[in-house]
């Protein structure tokens, strides 16, 4: 039986990417540092629902322990990687850039030397639709150069990628990079704009809009994420045969080696998103309607035509379905 080994299992993807993994009957180790990032208290309950399934081995480990990370590989020697860890949020960045450099370049690099190292099967890591920074065309591909970031959290997403190809190139290690667009659904982050709305909304607060509650986002549900994780960690990268080094594609490559982007291609006004939760919990927002903040991207929106061809991923979760089982789950889970 395979093992794969997912970093940053008790966070919001990675907790529902493993839980997806042990109930196909896999073995998984999963790693995190439950970091003070956000609310330790709900990483450690996601952690809890995993270490009651079979299958499931946790270690404690930060990814920018080079030491550490060593050991790991060459204990658990795992068949694949799932790298999901990570300091997240684009505004987090701006104050404390330090912490990216060493969870997301050093604790990068880390995971490449492991995976060399074992020869493990196939690498898929978390990249960010982020990346696309400045562009204003949409919906976004992998076709577009991504050279502009707007945030130092981008930049380093766009730094894991290049990296990554350097090890698919070299060493023939098949890397796979998901750009993730705007992930939300139960169990998700304090830090993501859904999760602070409903907070407010619930406790008769106003919440605040930036960019005038005109911004758009590609609002992914996590089952629809989950389901392409999961088919694209079962179909390794692979050499592109239609490589043409004079007019190269920016998301595949002559090394095994591949770039998706993974989202919901249906973009939501802010403002909507607002609406959908209204209805979910009954109650009418006070918004402040605010200047959008230095790193936000205005727009996005995922083309996701390559990955429809790759692994037949489809997104399946309108966003005020998905919204409506966010808010269950919160009052449920903050009741108890």
């Amino acid at each position: 039986m395979s093992l794969t080994l997912v970093t940053g299992c008790a966070g919001f993807i990675g907790m529902h990417c493993t839980q997806a993994l042990l109930a196909r009957g896999e073995r998984v180790v999963g790693i995190d540092n439950l970091n003070a990032y956000y609310d330790v208290g709900l990483k450690q309950a996601r952690l809890q629902r995993l270490q009651a399934l079979p299958g499931f081995a946790f270690e404690r480990v930060n990814v920018a322990d080079r030491s550490a990370m060593r050991s790991l590989f060459e204990r658990v020697r795992p068949q694949r990687v799932l790298h999901l860890a990570a300091q997240a949020g684009v505004r987090y960045s701006i104050d404390e850039p330090d912490d990216y450099t060493d969870s997301n370049l050093l604790g990068f690099g880390n995971i490449l030397q492991g995976c060399r190292a074992q020869r493990v099967a196939h690498l898929v890591f978390a990249s960010s639709s982020s990346v696309y920074g400045g562009n204003t065309r949409l919906p976004f591909s992998e076709r577009d150069a991504v050279d502009h970031p707007i945030s130092y959290y981008a930049a380093t997403k766009k730094a894991n990628e290049v990296m990554a190809h350097s090890y698919a190139h070299l060493y023939g290690l098949p890397a796979t990079g998901l750009r993730f667009f705007t992930v939300y659904g139960p169990w998700g982050r304090p830090d993501m704009a859904l999760f602070k709305f409903t907070r407010a909304m619930l406790a008769g607060e106003a919440i605040d809009l930036y960019g005038q509650g005109e911004m758009v986002r590609d609002f992914t549900y996590i089952d629809d994420i989950v389901e392409g994780v999961l088919r694209v960690l079962d179909k390794p990268a692979t050499p592109d045969a239609g490589h043409a080094p004079l007019a190269p594609h920016p998301g595949a490559s002559q090394a095994p080696y591949r770039i998706f982007n993974i989202g919901n291609s249906s973009p939501t006004l802010l403002i909507d998103l607002i609406t959908a939760l209204e209805a979910a919990l009954g109650i009418t927002a006070v918004k402040h309607l605010l200047p959008i903040q230095p790193g936000d991207m205005r727009s996005t929106a995922a083309d996701t035509s390559a990955l429809a061809a790759w692994v037949g991923f489809t997104p399946a979760t309108p966003v005020h379905e998905g919204v409506a089982r966010f808010v269950h789950w919160y009052k449920g889970f903050y009741a108890s």
